[in-house]
């Protein structure tokens, strides 16, 4: 404590000492049947409420002042913090406390109060939250819980508190694009259970709840499984012309062959994702590019973010860690990068920070517990097994310990608190070995052997394994995968890639691992896949518009400003049904 703040203390004290013992009060505060002796210039100090209650809401000789609408207890509690600054904030006392000092305006206890609602908000209460804060109004806390329910939505809607939100403020709920619902049907089910909470007062909403579900999300086979079989669905006149549109929707979009998602149409318009995948730089046409873009999952759109401030880079690693998006590494043509470069998605600005020790071009770079690690790689002459990481909060960079071999073009993951690297090149062939490295001993360890020798491979954490994908075996580019089980120290092989590839991207969004561009043995590629475990089964999805080798991935979360890196749902394309009538009919 400054010395200057010592005096200030210690009077405090003096003052408490005399209010216990009532000596030298000068008025009384009655909150129901219990008097406080208090010192009028201490209250006058806490708050602009009892500054006026005392100089303009009385008389200069009154002395008692009843306190309507509290507790004793919560008043005593007020009174503590008028005289020592400090107050016990509990589960059990913080919306009494919180009213009384809303009513009091006791500034520093609301702000207290309202950081304690902030950090206990949870699914089972962010609706009580939420609807508290309409009755004792702070806008921060409000926003914060609304947006907790949004982003949470699919764990809210089982919680007791859900079936108490009203029909106005569900619809409201519902109604938004950035619910964060990975499944539509996440909706219907939500309104169907808090129909069935009250029926008698609530089926008669049915058709207003209806109209903001994205009904042709659903599918035909769910509408007609779940939907068409519901009893108060079928009885509701309004409900059906929906249905009815829907499913005309979905069979319109098949016999034309269009995508279900990113057209802007009510019963289509996709939601807006909780995170994205960016795809940075790369190999493309012949040159390095500085071309970043952003995979939309719920439109299966990818939109160009490329800003122009960043240099262009190839075989380099990314990372997002606190917010930022780190670039590692890499090669320009000309130059075998040891800068590392980081971007701040809410300015859309980039910022050099600590260079590394080595350069290293076919870097492996990943997270673990708030580092990066950056491993391997090429430094211009020597093919590297030395390995570094980055403490952001130093902004430095310190060696650990060598890797068992020479790795460029290997790939990294980290699971479970270890660092996984696997194959790459080392100067004479394609490397077939794995190891991982444990932070608490600064050791690494060698690991079964994949099946397959990989270089420009690609590793991810996901399922609980470590998947090896694709890369080059010395003569061909593989379209295999397997995955390491750690328990059990043995890989196993899982289904193919569509597209064979090295050199590519990959990460893991909404349970799904993502494959994307690279090499194919031919040509460079924007073809992007995803592989979803629960089925081992490879999926097309929406090709980027930059075809590239060498780049890097990344997902963003939890970012204010999702939607300047989601598609704009306003500018998808619009679905006619009778433009598209009549343009069938001139066609031959």
């Amino acid at each position: 404590m400054s010395e200057q703040g010592q005096p200030s203390h210690k009077l405090s004290l003096v003052f408490h000492e005399l209010r216990l013992e009532g000596k030298f009060c000068d008025a009384v505060i009655k909150v129901e049947d219990v008097e406080f002796p208090v010192h009028k210039v201490i209250l006058c100090n806490c708050t602009s409420y009892f500054r006026a209650l005392f100089t303009r809401w009385s008389e200069p000789e009154q002395m008692v002042f009843q306190i309507p609408g509290m507790s004793a207890d919560i008043m005593q509690l007020i009174l503590d913090y008028a005289y020592t600054g400090s107050v016990t904030v509990t589960e059990a006392n913080v919306q009494q406390l919180l009213l009384a000092a809303d009513q009091l305006n006791a500034v520093e206890v609301i702000q207290m109060c309202c950081e304690f609602l902030e950090r206990m908000l949870c699914p089972k209460n962010c609706i009580g939250i939420w609807q508290f804060t309409n009755v004792c109004f702070d806008l921060k806390l409000h926003s914060k819980a609304y947006l907790y329910i949004i982003e949470h939505f699919e764990e809210v809607v089982p919680c007791k508190e859900f079936l108490q939100l009203s029909v106005e403020e569900l619809t409201d709920i519902i109604d938004k694009d950035d619910l964060i619902v990975r499944q539509e049907s996440t909706v219907y089910e939500a309104i169907m259970r808090w129909i069935s909470h009250v029926p008698e007062e609530r089926e008669k909403h049915i058709a207003t709840l209806m109209s903001k579900v994205r009904m042709a999300l659903l599918g035909v086979e769910y509408i007609r499984t779940n939907v068409l079989s519901n009893e108060l669905v079928k009885n509701s006149t309004e409900c059906l012309p929906m249905i009815s549109n829907a499913t005309r929707t979905i069979s319109h979009i098949l016999t034309y062959r269009l995508p279900f998602s990113g057209i802007c149409n009510p019963l289509l318009r996709p939601r807006l994702p909780s995170t994205i995948l960016l795809a940075i730089g790369g190999w493309s046409g012949g040159d390095p590019t500085n071309g970043i873009e952003a995979y939309d999952i719920r439109a299966d759109r990818w939109t160009n973010v490329t800003n122009n401030l960043e240099r262009p880079r190839a075989y380099h690693g990314a990372a997002f860690l606190n917010g930022y998006v780190y670039c590692v590494g890499g090669f320009d043509r000309v130059e075998h990068f040891n800068s590392v470069r980081r971007f701040d998605p809410l300015t859309h600005t980039w910022h050099e920070v600590a260079p590394m020790y080595c350069r290293r071009c076919y870097v492996s770079v990943t997270v673990l517990n708030g580092c990066i690690y950056a491993m391997g790689g090429y430094d211009g002459h020597t093919r590297l097994n030395s390995a570094e990481y980055y403490r952001p909060e130093l902004n430095q960079w310190s060696f650990i310990a060598p890797m068992h071999e020479q790795r460029s073009d290997a790939s990294c993951t980290a699971l479970k608190n270890k660092v996984y690297i696997c194959g790459g090149f080392d100067g004479h062939e394609c490397l077939q070995t794995a190891e991982y490295y444990s932070p608490e001993t600064n050791q690494w360890t060698l690991i079964s052997p994949m099946n397959s020798r990989r270089s420009g491979i690609g590793v991810i954490a996901y399922a609980d394994h470590v998947y090896a994908v694709g890369g080059f075996d010395g003569n061909n580019r593989l379209r295999t995968a397997e995955a390491y089980n750690p328990q059990t120290n043995t890989w196993e092989s899982v289904a193919s890639m569509i597209t064979p590839r090295s050199n590519f991207g990959i990460e893991v969004l909404e349970d799904r691992l993502f494959a994307v561009g690279g090499f194919n043995g031919f040509t460079t590629t924007y073809n992007v896949e995803f592989y979803d475990s629960t089925v081992d089964e490879w999926s097309e999805v929406c090709d980027m518009e930059i075809f590239r080798s060498a780049l890097s991935c990344c997902v963003l979360s939890g970012l204010p400003n999702m939607t300047e890196y989601a598609v704009r749902r306003d500018t998808l394309p619009l679905l006619h049904f009778e433009e598209d009538k009549a343009e069938s009919g001139d066609s031959t």
